[in-house]
């Protein structure tokens, strides 16, 4: 090898002069010259190297030092490289692996890279070869990485630890998600607009076996109804005016994976009879082809509308409706949920403090009993949004009032109701108009208390399942009625148990 002769070239100070190491090599090989010409090679190149004479060897090494590549030798007393990368593969698998040999065949070169090696060189190696071979497999194995970063990011974003409620009725909605996730059913998401249909449909698919296939979102109410067949379903050249070629839809894109369709009330009868069949038989033919294509694709939909009252009105379909009602999830307003608002806003702030380099401590109380006694018509979203504002606009350490939006301050403004509960009661459970300033805690206990008994109505009185549903234990849900007087009436309520 010819590596030795670019050392004459480079001087101390020029040595000294090197940046910091590009990247963390381990050479593997029983010949001691090759090992240690190969890595004075690249270390004169700027990486840090680190030899060793076998796989045990470099297993040790690469347990208690990770690197990023690999260049092992194929013959090798004891275990060979094709060990050496299988190992690799199971226990370091973001590892690129370069294979060298001095007695090189196609067959040895095939299954090394069958077994996941970057490449495959044989011996003598010169110096240009190598150089580039060690760069390019440096640059996938950082694709690899940030690959992996991604997919982590993405995980935490959608994963359900991200849908933020602690009310029952989120409760619920967790426990059935965590349910469905994996099943092939059609799910129907309701709600109003900014309740969070497009966070729960994302972390449905992120957590189920299709996780790794695509997510694919279509607004239905945001495509022109002439258009909405053609984006779903793919065209063909010449189809329609503007058909200029081939085009594959979105059922073909979410292959494998969930096609998330929302606004599903805007669709066309139509399009509503198109939809029935590719849910029912799971086969679709692109606008102007006779071709039938098979779907491997698991829909959810959403709509803001109660598609029961659309289908007696006679603007949905009635199987398509009993088609996709299988299993439902309501979305609660904000208003329903008024406990987990303190809960949104610290995790709102959180984020947009990160997003904008904002040292914020917290939401000060006044701002917080604003929060709460806003009607929210835009649900979290707009909550979301007021949040944002007021991270941007704050000067000092805390949130005050005067950094939230002018609606929300606006106390002439319906008062938040409490959701099903009913009444006129604020989040600091005072009459109306007779608001005083009090701990955030007192603040909210009687928001608690309307939810736990509302728990506890919805499940008959049973406290086992009311503890379940809230994810307490008995004792605690036992302790918190106490607190609150929520005692049972056996005569109106049976025996609770």
């Amino acid at each position: 090898m010819t590596h030795a002769n670019t050392a004459t070239h480079r001087t101390p100070a020029a040595q000294s002069a090197t940046p910091a190491a590009k990247g963390r090599i381990l050479v593997v090989d029983d010949d001691r010259i090759v090992v240690d010409s190969l890595g004075e090679f690249l270390r004169l190149e700027g990486y840090e190297v680190h030899g060793v004479g076998g796989v045990d060897a470099a297993l040790a090494s690469l347990a208690e030092r990770p690197c990023d590549l690999v260049i092992t030798d194929v013959n090798m007393p004891q275990a060979d490289g094709f060990e050496l990368l299988r190992a690799l593969h199971d226990r370091h698998p973001d590892v690129v692996a370069i294979v060298i040999t001095g007695y090189g065949t196609i067959e040895s070169a095939v299954e090394a890279i069958k077994m996941g090696a970057y490449d495959y060189l044989t011996k003598p190696l010169s110096d240009d070869e190598i150089r580039l071979v060690v760069q390019r497999a440096l640059a996938q194995q950082a694709l690899l990485r940030e690959n992996r970063t991604l997919r982590e990011q993405l995980d935490l974003r959608y994963s359900l630890d991200s849908v933020v409620g602690h009310d029952y009725k989120m409760l619920k909605i967790f426990d059935l998600v965590q349910t469905i996730a994996d099943s092939r059913t059609t799910v129907l998401i309701t709600g109003e607009s900014g309740t969070g249909k497009s966070l729960v449909a994302h972390a449905i698919h992120h957590r189920s076996d299709r996780r790794a296939k695509p997510f694919i979102e279509v607004s239905c109410g945001a495509i022109p109804e002439g258009l909405l067949e053609s984006e779903l379903f793919g065209h063909v050249k010449g189809s329609f005016t503007g058909a200029v070629g081939n085009k594959d839809g979105k059922f073909k894109a979410a292959e494998g994976g969930t096609l998330f369709l929302d606004e599903i009330n805007s669709a066309s009868p139509a399009l509503q009879v198109k939809l029935l069949r590719v849910l029912q038989e799971k086969k679709f033919e692109p606008v102007g082809s006779n071709q039938t294509i098979t779907a491997d694709v698991r829909v959810i939909l959403a709509s803001n509308v109660d598609l029961k009252r659309e289908v007696e009105a006679g603007r949905f379909r009635q199987d398509l409706y009993y088609r996709v009602n299988v299993v439902t999830l309501q979305m609660p307003t904000l208003v329903e949920r008024l406990g987990d608002i303190p809960l949104l806003a610290e995790t709102f702030l959180r984020k947009y403090c990160a997003e904008n380099r904002k040292q914020i401590v917290d939401i000060s109380l006044e701002a917080m009993q604003r929060l709460q006694r806003y009607h929210w018509p835009g649900n979290v979203r707009e909550l979301e949004n007021a949040v944002e504002r007021a991270v941007v606009l704050c000067k000092g350490r805390h949130i005050l009032p005067e950094d939230l939006p002018a609606a929300v301050l606006d106390e002439s403004g319906p008062i938040a109701s409490g959701g099903e509960s009913g009444g006129g009661w604020t989040p600091a459970g005072t009459p109306e108009g007779a608001w005083k300033p009090m701990s955030l805690k007192d603040a909210l206990e009687e928001p608690e208390r309307r939810i736990i008994e509302a728990a506890l109505k919805a499940n008959n009185w049973n406290r086992q399942l009311t503890a379940e549903v809230l994810q307490i234990n008995r004792t605690t849900l036992y302790k918190k009625m106490k607190h609150f007087g929520l005692e049972y009436d056996p005569a109106r309520h049976g025996t609770a148990r």
